[in-house]
């Protein structure tokens, strides 16, 4: 067999994990997959993969070998680049994930960039969950959280924070906190990403790092919800800026606890590795960088001034 073919099949099983999710990202079947490695591991003489019937895993001579391997990929990779194989044109399908309520500001990028480069293809998946990039496959990924993946490579585009908020209609109801630890005593809403989980975040007067641990009659991982209850005046909401600036200046919410702010966040995108960033990712990148340079102040309102 091909022993270049072997050397991509091999890491791409060692990538993923199982001979089944490497054969569906080479587009060939799990029999193949099995045959190129064992071929590879009988030229070698050496076993490379530790095979058991739920994972694969790799072993000490394994993963030294797929260290090499992928170096001489990258390299291989990098010459038909230089070659113009892949530079000059912007061709092929973008595999794409962005966090739900960032679709507004994604959406012009996707535009831009599919009118621009009629080569292109994008498949965009939307949802707000925990991914893992290699093992589904995204190119590129956009959230407005940080990844719990250390491994892959972060560019920060834009910050925003929440706002501590409600309506009005809530205060008709019930008290208005007036410390931080009132809040234990309301209904919050939580949001299920959130980093700290139900024990919210402030920089309180004089800079101090300050939290208060909440409970609530709901839990959700997508923001438009959690507003909607805060609108209601059913509940205290924490709103992101990008989501909850235009009702507080309409009214709609109001701000609780001025003098306490909520820990900042950062919309990212991420990638799963920094070497050989192929064209078509770098190229939306730079789009999105741009667009949200453009929208900075609609991310991130003073919302001491509204």
């Amino acid at each position: 067999m091909d022993r270049l073919t072997g050397l991509s099949v091999f890491a791409k099983v060692a990538e993923t994990g199982g001979f089944s999710l490497a054969a569906k990202r080479l587009g060939m079947s799990t029999t193949m997959v099995s045959n190129h490695v064992q071929a590879l591991e009988d030229r070698l003489g050496a076993r490379l993969l530790n095979r058991t019937t739920r994972k694969v895993s790799l072993t000490d001579v394994g993963r030294a070998y797929y260290e090499r391997c992928t170096r001489i990929l990258e390299e291989l990779r990098e010459a038909d680049d230089a070659a113009g194989l892949l530079q000059t044109t912007v061709r092929g399908e973008l595999r794409l994930f962005v966090g739900t309520h960032l679709i507004p500001f994604i959406a012009p990028v996707v535009v831009d960039y599919l009118r621009r480069h009629p080569e292109a293809s994008i498949d965009l998946n939307a949802a707000e969950r925990s991914i893992d990039m290699v093992e589904e496959g995204f190119d590129l990924a956009i959230r407005a959280v940080q990844p719990p993946d250390s491994s892959v490579i972060v560019r920060r585009l834009a910050e925003w924070h929440h706002i501590l908020c409600c309506a009005p209609s809530y205060l008709q109801k019930h008290e208005a906190p007036q410390r931080l630890e009132d809040l234990k005593q309301h209904n919050c809403m939580r949001f299920s990403l959130y980093p700290f989980g139900d024990e919210w975040h402030f920089i309180g007067p004089g800079e101090e790092q300050l939290s208060v641990k909440i409970s609530g009659n709901l839990i959700a991982n997508n923001a438009p919800v959690i507003r909607a209850m805060g609108l209601a005046g059913e509940a205290i909401v924490m709103a992101p800026t990008f989501v909850g600036a235009a009702d507080l200046a309409a009214g709609a919410l109001v701000r609780l606890l001025p003098d306490h702010h909520a820990v900042g966040f950062a919309i990212n995108a991420t990638y799963p590795t920094r070497h050989h960033l192929s064209s078509k990712v770098r190229v939306f990148l730079d789009l999105a960088a741009e667009h949200f340079e453009r929208h900075r102040a609609e991310l991130n309102p003073d919302v001491h001034a509204i």
